[in-house]
């Protein structure tokens, strides 16, 4: 398992306690970071019951994310070749199945800031997070 569990490291100076990864059964744990600077854990998962966990606390100021309404949306062509590994598929989800959701769903609407609101605000009201 690879999984990312813990924060960003520019966030760290916020922990208000570190946000040490436990496992039951105990297993040897190797850390390190992925190509956006998030720390990833490495750990071989034992048949059988597992569980891997973190309760890190953040100290947070609770405002809302900045507002660009101005942002547009740019041809992947145009685009800085830096920021095209934020464009590929996760292997968190099943993005063949998504991608054909969401231009059915997004496609039609505004573009640039709007599209990414409109998503936002979809996500936001259909997914809970916890």
């Amino acid at each position: 398992m690879i999984p990312a569990l813990n924060i960003h490291y520019s966030r760290a100076s916020d922990l208000l306690h570190p946000d040490l990864l436990r496992s039951e059964p105990t297993v040897p744990v190797a850390a390190c970071r992925d190509q956006f600077d998030n720390w990833r854990s490495r750990i071989v998962a034992p048949p059988g019951r597992f569980l891997f966990s973190a309760d890190p606390v953040v100290s947070d100021s609770g405002l809302p994310d900045l507002v660009a309404r101005a942002a547009r949306q740019i041809a992947v062509v145009q685009l800085a070749e830096s920021t095209l590994a934020y464009l590929m598929g996760s292997r968190c989800c099943e993005t063949d199945q998504l991608s054909e959701v969401a231009w059915q769903r997004f496609s039609d609407g505004p573009t640039g800031w709007g599209r990414v609101q409109a998503i936002c605000d979809f996500v936001n009201g259909h997914i809970d997070f916890g």
